[in-house]
């Protein structure tokens, strides 16, 4: 399964992610494309996008995607507030499907 880490979660969170293929923004040169943009180019490579957008879930409906989204929501989106949330998205991960979005909080 290959994840993508959005523009807006760190990238020291990618060693967190053990035993999978995660790439960043960067990596993928989707830097600076927006939403339903980032979605239509993520979709085509990654199956998963991680990301702190709390907002991407009513912005964009996702079922017309071809990829799956996991939110990580914390009180600060530095990485001592999100590296324990990573467990349980690695849990999600596993049984996500394209067009779902699951929101992973503290």
């Amino acid at each position: 399964m290959k994840l993508l880490l959005d523009e807006c979660v760190t990238n020291d969170l990618i060693v967190d992610f053990i035993g999978r293929d995660v790439s960043t923004i960067d990596d993928a040169g989707f830097k600076g494309l927006k939403n339903g943009k980032l979605l239509e180019a993520a979709s085509v490579h990654f199956d998963v996008l991680v990301t702190v957008d709390q907002n991407l879930q009513f912005q964009q409906n996702i079922k017309n995607f071809d990829i799956a989204i996991v939110v990580l929501k914390a009180r600060r989106v530095t990485l001592p507030f999100l590296r324990p949330l990573v467990p349980r998205a690695l849990q999600a991960i596993e049984s996500i499907k394209p067009g779902e979005i699951i929101v992973i909080s503290e």
